[in-house]
């Protein structure tokens, strides 16, 4: 219990989480804002106004998630910090694990807010049944960013300790999270096939985020199916760098 209270007076008494907490609720919120204000049945007969539709903006939390995550390691590495944790802390899976658990709490509360605080706001623009939350996909659409934005967390996590410097941390979770996948879905013949495995791309088919280009009942996995190979590739990033960390000198 005191690694837990030790690592999240650390993590809260810095602005850095405090401001990429805020951001990454007010963008995917903002901009679900916008999206509700520009889209109705007449302009956009395309649209689906379903829960779903609503988290639409939600990568964008999620990329500051990463942020936050990668920061709350690699700037102990910076300044040397990270030495004191284990010096007052040997066993170092335990503090790593304590760390983990704090960030995925915050990270998780972030994506409640903005789950709900995205479908609040849509539906506040745009009242009718569609919206409502009855179905458990429904609920899995909203209630479901809890979970991914946790793993998202806890893998940003992952790769801060792997790489322990903030530029390049932050550097490969951005590009790969904005860039990378949907730059694989563009390469003829297989590039769709092999997006349908990229860890973003199962986190968005849990959510039953359409990306335009797939029907979700011809996947290769289910939702739950795809929430559970997210968070089999975040325990592997995550678990590659607590092993890295052990082996490593601070």
């Amino acid at each position: 219990m005191s690694l837990l209270t030790a690592e999240r007076i650390k993590l809260l008494s810095t602005r850095s989480p405090w401001w990429c907490g805020l951001l990454a609720i007010v963008l995917p919120v903002g901009f679900t804002v916008l999206l509700a204000t520009q889209v109705n049945p007449t302009n956009a007969p395309g649209f689906e106004f379903t829960p779903a539709a609503t988290q639409g903006t939600a990568s964008l939390g999620r990329a500051v998630v990463m942020v936050l995550a990668a920061l709350a390691v690699t700037s102990e590495y910076r300044f040397g910090t990270i030495r004191s944790t284990f010096q007052a802390a040997p066993q170092r899976v335990a503090a790593l694990l304590a760390k983990s658990a704090v960030v995925v709490v915050l990270t998780a509360v972030i994506g409640a807010v903005v789950g709900f605080g995205s479908w609040a706001v849509f539906r506040a623009l745009h009242s009718g049944p569609d919206l409502d939350l009855v179905t458990a996909a429904d609920w899995r659409s909203v209630a479901g960013e809890v979970l991914v934005f946790a793993l998202t967390g806890a893998l940003a996590l992952g790769v801060g300790i792997l790489v322990r410097q903030t530029a390049g941390a932050v550097a490969i979770l951005l590009v790969y999270a904005l860039l990378v996948e949907g730059l694989i879905g563009v390469i003829p013949k297989v590039g769709r096939d092999i997006q349908h495995w990229m860890p973003f791309f199962a986190a968005d088919r849990f959510l039953g985020i359409r990306d335009g280009g797939d029907d979700l009942q011809n996947l290769p996995l289910g939702p739950w199916a795809y929430l559970a190979y997210f968070a089999a590739i975040t325990v592997v990033v995550l678990g590659a760098g607590i092993f890295a960390a052990v082996r490593r000198d601070a």
